[in-house]
C-alpha cells in the first residue's frame, strides 16, 4: 500500500508509506495524521484528546466528517480568517469563502503554505484530502467543481476551523 502525499507549495509528490499507514500497520490507526514527515505541532493522542473537544478530535485526528448544514461557520459572512482548531494556523481568508450549497464551509483557495493534500481512498473512491500543514489535522476535501479563478472547492469541516473576525 502506498500513498501520494503532495504539498500545496510543491509540485513534487511523495510516493510511499505515509504516517497514517505506518501507524495502521502498528495498530495505532489515526487517519487525520497523514504526511511523509513530522509536523511542526505534534502531541500524543492523550494530549490531543485534552486539547480538543470530542467532535474536533473525531474530525481533526480521526478524519471524521460532520453532518452537512450542522455547523454555523457554513453561514458565517463576516470578514476574517479561519484558523485550524488544532494548532491555530491561519488556513483560509473570508475573501475566498463562497456558498457551495453543500452544507460545509467552502473556499476557492487556502492561504499560502497553510494546507497540504493527500490522496484519500477510504470510501472506495479517490479524493484529495486536505489537512493542516502544521499539525496534520484533517480538514476536509478539495474538489474541482469550484468557482473562478481556481475552479476548486475546498469543502471543509466547520468543526476543524475557528473563525477570527476582523471586525
Amino acid at each position: 500500500m502506498s500513498c501520494h502525499v503532495q504539498s500545496e507549495t510543491s509540485s513534487t509528490p511523495f510516493y510511499g508509506f505515509c504516517r497514517r499507514h505506518v501507524r495502521a500497520a502498528r495498530g495505532a490507526f489515526s487517519p487525520g495524521v497523514h504526511a511523509a514527515e513530522p509536523f511542526e505541532v505534534m502531541h500524543t493522542d492523550a494530549e490531543w484528546r485534552k486539547r480538543l473537544t470530542s467532535q474536533q478530535y473525531k474530525i481533526l485526528r480521526q478524519a471524521g466528517t460532520e453532518r452537512p448544514f450542522s455547523n454555523p461557520l457554513d453561514h458565517e459572512k463576516r470578514t476574517g480568517v479561519y484558523v485550524c482548531a488544532g494548532c491555530k494556523l491561519p488556513l483560509f481568508s473570508s475573501q475566498t469563502k463562497f456558498d457551495s450549497g453543500t452544507g460545509w464551509p467552502s473556499f476557492w483557495k487556502p492561504l499560502d503554505k497553510a494546507v497540504e493534500k493527500s490522496t484519500d481512498t477510504i470510501l472506495g473512491m479517490t479524493r484529495d484530502e486536505v489537512h493542516c500543514r502544521r499539525c496534520g489535522g484533517h480538514l476536509g476535501h478539495v474538489f474541482d467543481d469550484g468557482p473562478p479563478p481556481t475552479g476548486l472547492r475546498y469543502c471543509m469541516n466547520g468543526t476543524a476551523l475557528i473563525f477570527i473576525s476582523k471586525t
